[in-house]
């Protein structure tokens, strides 16, 4: 009943801000024009069509918003306009009262703002669809942002999440595609990162760890800063960090009359993009432009910076490895291994004809290759590809489903920052280095220092345990004894089964003989 409530007041939220008829405007059918001007006949919208879109949206709660930020990114296949106002969603959603900020700092910490911190801005410096931010400044001088979780967060997801699951049951139940889409999979992928969003000790972990592997020691200090966590300042509902000052990636008039390299800047976003998918393992998964800005301090000019940290991504050395692989095949046009790829990690059924894989893919991506960004649209390549993996019943990977909306994000950023941006360029020679390192001979001895200190508690034990095994009896003999044992009692319960078998059979013949000879006689 409440799933059935909330759908109720989706529609109605939909039918308020006029989206059906954004929605029957954006439709290319006859029928679809003739119910328009029906529609059409009542009170028409005041509002523009994307700031409807944009109030609905925030109307409807916290994964609509995400939702929204995600669509503000994807210029090329949404229109300007209502682009242009989906974009206030990343960091320009509504603020809740400073008062109840104040009071779940309080909660959290055991002391009020203004005791914790020597100075601490009541009104909020941004407000996006999880929590809100507040400037503050520690006694020791320091400057700091304080993140606070909304209030009531939970349950307004649970209730969203509640009817995701209801509709990818019938999805599932009903359509063609269902089992293969595993759309109860994906919603449970999304559920697990929305609750790691609503705890920010653990946003707090993955910032610390983002921070770790751009550190000072590992080369890439130059491409990504994080801030730094302040821990006696965090808890479930409360997130200190290091203020960071910069300009938003988006604002490029900006960032050139600032003399930023942006070709160089779009490159280096690719890179990091590869970078913390392929070399790590853990990367960023909320990249859009509210999240992402650029240093303006003349010591790091250039130099990105990461903000909110609630969710990120990470995959296995198993869907590192295929994913480089498959990357790099479709960088090559090797579109044979592409298709050999999908078959070996079972991404489509083994009986899959690898050859007609092989065209079908060549089919869709052959026309993109050496196209600037601005002509290519990987969206559209997504949706082609996603429309041929019907024919081969491709299984949906939950696991990446993260992966391919953080792709969609860099993507749009880097059409924001250079248009001619070669993506595929970019990103190529990341990989063929990478594959190198773990196919080559430095690969192998990284893998054999990380292996050390099991070997190293291996290896004194080994010549007790092949004594031990040349010492035990040999087992041989008594197996191949139990299974003679097992021959010869299958051979009895054969012959039992063949005389049982004669007897039914001399039975029913004497049983069919004695009816036909009664027969006979009357």
């Amino acid at each position: 009943m409440l799933t059935f409530l909330r759908l109720a007041y989706i529609l109605w939220i939909g039918l308020r801000y006029r989206l059906d008829e954004l929605l029957l405007s954006g439709i290319q059918h006859p029928w679809a024009h003739r119910l328009l001007k029906i529609v059409r006949l009542g009170r028409r919208p005041r509002r523009p069509r994307g700031e409807r879109l944009r109030l609905a949206l925030e109307t409807l709660g916290p994964i609509y918003v995400k939702f929204g930020q995600v669509l503000s990114t994807r210029r090329d296949l949404v229109p300007q306009d209502i682009a242009d106002e989906l974009a206030r969603l990343q960091d320009r959603v509504p603020p809740f009262p400073s008062d109840q900020a104040a009071a779940i700092i309080r909660e959290s910490l055991g002391d009020t703002p203004q005791n914790l911190f020597a100075r601490f801005e009541r009104d909020p410096v941004a407000s996006a669809s999880i929590a809100q931010v507040h400037f503050a400044e520690l006694h020791d001088g320091r400057e700091v942002a304080v993140k606070v979780l909304r209030p009531g967060m939970r349950e307004a997801i649970e209730r969203d999440l509640t009817l995701l699951r209801t509709l990818a049951g019938l999805v599932e139940r009903m359509a063609p595609d269902g089992r293969r889409l595993k759309p109860r999979e994906v919603v449970a992928e999304f559920d697990k990162y929305l609750h790691d969003e609503l705890d920010l000790i653990r946003e707090a972990a993955n910032c610390s760890q983002l921070r770790r592997n751009f550190g000072p020691d590992t080369g890439r200090a130059h491409l990504l800063r994080v801030p730094e966590v302040v821990w006696e300042y965090c808890a479930s509902q409360v997130f200190t960090m290091e203020r960071m000052r910069g300009v938003p990636v988006s604002q490029v008039d900006r960032l050139r009359a600032l003399g930023v390299d942006i070709p160089l800047l779009a490159r280096q976003g690719v890179e990091i993009f590869f970078m913390q998918v392929f070399s790590d393992g853990f990367f960023h998964a909320d990249m859009h432009p509210g999240n992402i800005y650029v240093s303006d301090d003349p010591e790091t000019l250039g130099r990105y910076i990461a903000l909110d940290f609630g969710i990120v991504g990470s995959l296995s050395e198993f869907d590192k490895n295929y994913l480089a692989q498959n990357f790099l095949a479709f960088f090559q046009r090797d579109y044979r291994r592409v298709a050999q790829l999908h078959i070996e990690s079972g991404w489509v059924p083994p009986t899959t004809r690898e050859e007609e894989l092989e065209g079908a893919v060549r089919a869709v991506c052959e026309p993109y290759f050496d196209r600037p960004l601005a002509e290519i649209s990987l969206g559209q390549v997504l949706l082609r590809l996603f429309q041929t993996s019907r024919r081969f019943n491709v299984e949906i990977q939950p696991q990446l489903v993260l992966l391919q909306k953080t792709l969609l994000n860099v993507e749009g950023m880097g059409r924001e920052l250079d248009p001619n941006l070669d993506l595929w360029q970019t990103a190529k020679p990341f990989l063929e280095k990478w594959m190198h390192q773990r196919v080559g001979l430095r690969g192998l001895r990284q893998r054999l220092d990380q292996e050390a200190s099991q070997w190293s508690q291996i290896l004194p034990q080994i010549p007790r345990l092949v004594y031990a095994r040349l010492n035990h009896p040999d087992p041989g003999p008594a197996m191949r004894a139990e299974l003679e044992r097992l021959r010869r009692a299958q051979d009895r319960s054969n012959t039992l089964l063949a005389v049982l078998c004669g007897i039914l059979a001399t039975g029913l013949a004497v049983a069919v003989w004695a009816l036909t000879r009664g027969a006979g006689g009357v």
